[in-house]
Order: C-alpha cells, then structure tokens, then sequence
C-alpha cells in the first residue's frame, strides 16, 4: 500500500512534483521517492512497506528502460515469477516488481493475469500504461493540465488545483497513449442473464476461504476489523483458523461510543468464540465532531454514509497502527454482493434485485471502497477486502438472485451466505452472531452517533443556505442541512467544478426514508426478534 503519482508529458519541475507528492505521505510514512525518466515523465512514490521490506523500494525499474510505481497488492506474484516470468531476472523479492516485467513481455495486454488489488502507472520512453483493478480496491485519479501533460495519483488532493480537470480513474480500466482508455475487466456477471447458478453452498465457502487466505500474505503484522456483524466475522473466523494453524494469533479491533454498542457487544462473543487477541476502542461523539474536516479532507467526498461510517474507522486506524499492525481484513463487499442492506427486503422482484446488486459492486469505488481506503490509510494502515476478490466475485454473482434474495417477513439478507457458513461439521460463529441483523457500521457503534450528527450539523446550517443551496451548488445539491455542512468543508478543500462531480452519493433504493442509515428502514426489528424469525 502506497501513495503514487505520475506526471508525463512535459518537463515539469521535479521540487514542485516532490511536494505535491508530499500531500500523500500519510499513505506512505516509511519511505517516498522520486524518480525522472529519460522521456521526462516523473514518478513519485510515498511507501508503506508491506511486502519485501528490504528491497521493494519504489518507483521500480524493469530489465533495461520501463520503470513502475503500484499502489496495492498482487496475491499470485509468486506464481507469475515461477510460470509465466520465469526467465526473467527481479531486482527485489516482493509482489509490485512483476507488473513492470509483465508489461515488457506482453505489452498492454497482460491486466488479467493479476489476480490482485492495484493501481499502477508503468513508464517505458514515450510509451505508458496506466491501470486500476478490476473493482477499485485502490484509488485512482487522472487530470491533465494547461500544457495538456497528464496526472495520475492515489488522491484527488495531489493533481485538483494543477489540472484544468479530473476525475476518478474508472476501475477495470487502462489507459495507454494510443488506445485511450481499453475496459480490460468484463465478467459474465455483468450481464443479468449469466446469473443462473445454483447455489452451490460448498464451492461459496471454499472460495471465501481462499480469498481470506490468499490476503493474509505479509511481511508486516496483521489484525482484522471486527465489528461483529456477519462480513466482519466470517473473514475473522477464516483468519483466526488459518492463522493458528501456523501457531499465531489473530488480532481483532472493534470500535464504538460506549461498551454497550451494537457492534462491540457482539464482537465481543466472536472474539471469544474464536480465541483472539482482541482490543476495543471507544470515541465520544465530540470526538468525532471535531475531526470532521480532518476527514473529509483525507476522504475527498461529501457523501453522508461515507462520512458517518468513516469517522469511527478513523479513530480505529489510529488505534490501529499505534500498535504495531499494519494490515487489516476487512469486510467490505458482501452487502453489495448478496442484496444485505436492509433496503433489498423490499425488491420488486428477482430481477431488480439482481439488477441493484450489479450496480452496487460496479459502484463501490465511489462508496465503500473509497471509505475503507482513505479512512485507513489515513493512518497507513492497509485494509484488504476479501469480499472483493476477482474469483469470489465470479462465484457469488453468478448465483441466481432467487436464492439470495430476502427469506419472507424477517427480511433474511445474505441469506445465501449464512446458509454457506451455517454447517454442522464445523460452527463458524455463534447462532446469534451468524444470524444477527444487519446493522450499517456508522449506527452499530451506537445509535446515538447518528443522531448526534444530525442533530448537531441542523445547528450549523440556516434555513436561508439550504434555500439558496441549488443555486450554490447545482451539481449534487445537498437535500439536509447535515448534506451542505459536509458540502461546505469539502468545497473549502476542492472548490473545482471536477471535484464535485466526483463524488456519488449513497442514497437506498425502494425505501420512503432516503436517509442512508439502515434505520431508516421499515425492515429494522429488534435484534432478539430478528435471530428467531432469520432462523425460522
């Protein structure tokens, strides 16, 4: 994990670009570094040193010419050097080197064999590929400036006041001088009518397992975000086993206003139901308020979910790395994959339901992914996404939404994947955990959160900005005084017409309520209730 940035196309100057870089040293605390092709075009690159501690200094050059700076991880690097780079000789022991080498044997069309998350900018003379992963793990943005050079970076911070405009890289994408941009990453679960598996319970689990495992590779100490909800605690109960069959354990970190929240009470049986080092940490509402505009200027959106849920990953991450560990797993994913906002109970029908959870994981970048990143990262702290691997994603989507659609009255979402792990040969939670309701993060570190914000932000807007807030912002035009609050730190950081345009609001489907919180909707019951009707 890293902060990258790539100028090309002019002669620029090499202390400014350094600088700029500098804005991302949060990414990168343990080492940044620059580097001038012979074409001109400068890499930057802020480390966080994961894998090959030693000598995976980046930008990394190639055999002879193409040098490389990557953001993320590549999981099947070893195989690459052992099948298809093996007479090809590396000048470091990680996982980044064999893109750059990849490129030199395959030129542009190699993006498929990576079986990991990235963004990478590779450099060879006047040619140059510039990539991001299959579903936007890892941020990307692109600009161009006023003497048409182009920019690529981790975060829109570096490039917003150099380019005349920008935006988010598109996931799934490269980029190259003479094709533009090429969509290299077009599964068959795009398409409605390829989701018509089975549902195969056996193959679902064998491929989360391997997900998880594949994500433990580190170089470094690694935990894992514990929330106590179902995402969180499947990827914490594959970890945990996997781990203590090496002789280690799993460290586990959960985060709430008080030790009676949703979230921390229930992480607090899977963490002795599984044996694991685990720390709770605790944030006052005040607290939070104040680290607001902190925030949103490392997340680079107005979104109001993102906002919510990232303020206690904050402070978690900063926990976090404080000791010592500087990888996480994370759950992010598996909502948008099996339809487990509580929204989906309301699906007009197969179909649309599908439909909705296509458009969920084709928009994580802008949403989840963003804030699991950026939140993290704030405090250089790697969050790896089992969820999202590219195999798992092929398994679980192609599933026919009839057998993962909402179970009756109890509003059962990710049904499927609770019947996966349900199995009287190994428990992989406790009953109650397994079967517990969904609760969006931002409202299970406690109700009062939520609350707060809203009631607290209502103070600091007037009814006169948010009658005049159409004609001060026309695009995404904030609808609640908690909307334009958030809306006014952000346009102080990134007052580009491009930069708000970057930003895609969460907003839930099929609900009166448009308030992101899972509350709001009408399927909410209590938790004691839920377990019984869920398992019915």
């Amino acid at each position: 994990m890293c902060g990258i940035l790539a100028v090309i196309g002019k002669k620029e100057d090499q202390e400014l670009v350094s600088k700029l870089s500098k804005r991302m040293s949060h990414r990168g605390p343990d080492e940044s570094d620059v580097h001038v092709t012979e074409s001109g075009a400068i890499l930057c690159h802020e480390r966080l040193s994961i894998m090959d501690v030693t000598t995976g200094k980046q930008p990394i050059q190639g055999t002879s010419s193409a040098w490389m700076i990557h953001n993320g991880e590549i999981y099947n690097y070893k195989a690459l050097k052992e099948n298809e780079l093996k007479d090809h000789t590396f000048r470091s022991t990680g996982d980044s080197e064999v893109i750059v080498h990849l490129y030199e044997k395959y030129g542009y069309g190699f993006l498929n064999k990576l079986d990991g998350d990235f963004a990478f900018v590779v450099v060879d003379g006047k040619d140059f590929i510039a990539a991001r992963d299959p579903i936007g793990v890892k941020p990307l943005y692109y600009g161009k400036d006023a003497e048409g050079a182009l920019w690529f970076a981790s975060e829109m911070k570096v490039l917003a006041d150099q380019c005349v405009e920008f935006q988010a890289f598109p996931p799934g994408y490269y980029y190259t001088p003479t094709t533009g941009f090429v969509q290299y990453y077009k599964p068959e679960w795009y398409s409605l009518e390829e989701c018509q598996e089975e549902a195969d319970l056996k193959r679902l689990r064998d491929s989360l397992i391997a997900a998880t495992k594949k994500r433990l590779m580190s170089d470094v100490p690694l935990g894992v975000l514990l929330s106590g909800g179902l995402d969180s605690s499947l990827t914490s109960s594959i970890a945990a086993r996997l781990l203590k069959e090496k002789g280690k354990k799993l460290h586990s970190f959960s985060i709430g206003l008080n030790e009676d929240a949703p979230d921390l009470i229930a992480a607090r049986k899977v963490a002795e139901f599984l044996g694991t080092d685990h720390h709770e940490i605790h944030f006052t509402v005040e607290e939070g308020i104040g680290i607001i505009k902190k925030l949103i200027w490392h997340l680079e959106t107005y979104d109001v979910t993102s906002i919510r849920a990232s303020t206690p990953m904050y402070f978690l991450s900063k926990a976090i790395t404080e000791k010592g560990i500087k990888v996480v797993l994370s759950g992010e994913g598996a909502d948008e994959i099996f339809g487990g906002y509580l929204y989906f109970k309301n699906a007009p029908s197969a179909e649309e339901f599908q439909k909705e959870t296509i458009s969920r994981v084709k928009r994580l970048s802008t949403a989840d992914c963003l804030r699991a990143d950026k939140s993290t990262m704030a405090h250089g702290l790697e969050a790896r996404v089992p969820f999202l691997d590219k195999s798992f994603l092929q398994t679980a989507m192609e599933i026919a939404p009839v057998h993962k659609m909402p179970k009756t009255h109890g509003g059962v979402e990710k049904y499927i994947l609770r019947k996966a792990f349900d199995t009287p040969e190994q428990a992989f939670l406790p009953d109650e955990v397994l079967w517990r309701q969904k609760e969006q993060f931002s409202d299970g570190v406690g109700y009062s959160w939520i609350d707060s914000l809203i009631a607290f932000t209502k103070s600091q807007v007037s009814d006169l900005e948010m009658e005049m807030a159409a004609s001060k912002y026309p695009v995404n035009t904030p609808t609640t005084k908690e909307a334009y609050y958030y809306r006014e730190i952000f346009h102080e950081y990134f007052s580009q017409e491009s930069a708000a345009k970057s930003v895609k609001k969460w907003i839930p489907k099929w609900q009166d309520d448009k308030d992101p919180s899972g509350r709001a909707s009408t399927t909410h019951i209590a938790q004691t209730s839920f377990v019984e009707v869920a398992k019915s």
